[in-house]
């Protein structure tokens, strides 16, 4: 009778091991792309989930990946279909179609002025970091000519070798679409902070180089996150004192177009820390 209660609870622990190496094993993708892993199949999270093998889970879409809460905030205040941001598209419309339909009227403006206007009223909305671009200090501020530009652009790319922080994206035949990269110059820091002293002083000590390079026509905008621990920080691209543009422009870039900039980096950041970076659908991380 010993000899059968040993053997007994012997086959009870095996069999217990035995399902507990199976529960660990669930694991499978639910129809809206996200991956689950559970300890019994009662807990798959979906319905028509496909179980597979850990080895076999396919690889996440970019599309999926967690995004940051600001990356979400910054995309619904910008969406022109945003009713939020209609809005005020709508008023300034009216606005102008009424002083168009007193054109009749001394001292009025005429149709074709309104709607140039009105056109140029809707551009600005949709694009406001690329009217606010103009505002920022340029490189004739900064004294920089286009071999300094150029050296700039060098600068970003030679420190890719070093302390690698670029995102690019590709077709799925491998093709690649577009290129950004950041990177950290002393000289052109101390260079930026120094001509804005004059103008009030910048929000930070800290600054980036940004560069982004389209080999096809595409609208790139620099709705860039960084994340570091608790802190998290999006520059405001309508905001000179925290994103600037030094060649180029924003928006929609032609084949072969480039794009440079600056970002200034709040005190409460650690540039030599590890940062986590994403960009639209992108993450990345670095330390400069």
């Amino acid at each position: 009778m010993r000899f059968e209660g040993l053997w007994l609870a012997r086959a009870t622990l095996l069999w217990a091991a035995a399902t507990a190496a199976n529960a660990e094993s669930v694991t499978g993708v639910c129809p809206d792309g996200s991956i689950f892993i559970v300890q019994h199949a009662s807990q798959i999270p979906c319905k028509r989930a496909k179980q597979v093998e850990p080895g076999d889970v396919p690889p996440v879409r970019p599309d999926y990946l967690p995004r940051p809460y600001t990356w979400k905030i910054w995309s619904e205040q910008n969406d022109p279909n945003n009713p939020y941001n209609l809005v005020d598209q709508a008023r300034q419309v009216r606005a102008m179609s009424g002083a168009g339909n007193s054109a009749a009227q001394p001292g009025a403006v005429s149709g074709a002025a309104t709607d140039a206007q009105a056109s140029g009223l809707e551009s600005a909305a949709l694009a406001p970091a690329q009217a606010a671009s103009a505002r920022n200090v340029g490189p004739l501020d900064l004294g920089l000519g286009e071999q300094d530009l150029a050296d700039l652009f060098a600068i970003v790319e030679l420190s890719q070798q070093r302390a690698p922080a670029r995102f690019e994206r590709e077709t799925a035949g491998g093709e690649g679409v577009s290129k950004v990269a950041f990177a950290r110059s002393r000289a052109f820091e101390q260079r930026l902070l120094a001509a804005w002293q004059a103008r009030g002083g910048l929000e930070g000590d800290q600054v980036l180089l940004f560069s982004a390079r389209s080999n096809r026509p595409q609208d790139f905008w620099p709705n860039f996150t960084f994340v570091q621990q608790h802190i998290s920080f999006q520059p405001d691209a309508s905001s000179d004192r925290q994103l600037g543009v030094l060649q180029g422009h924003l928006g929609q870039l032609a084949e072969g177009e480039v794009v440079l900039g600056y970002i200034v980096m709040p005190r409460t950041v650690d540039l030599a820390a590890q940062l986590e970076i994403y960009w639209d659908d992108r993450h990345t991380s670095a330390r400069f």
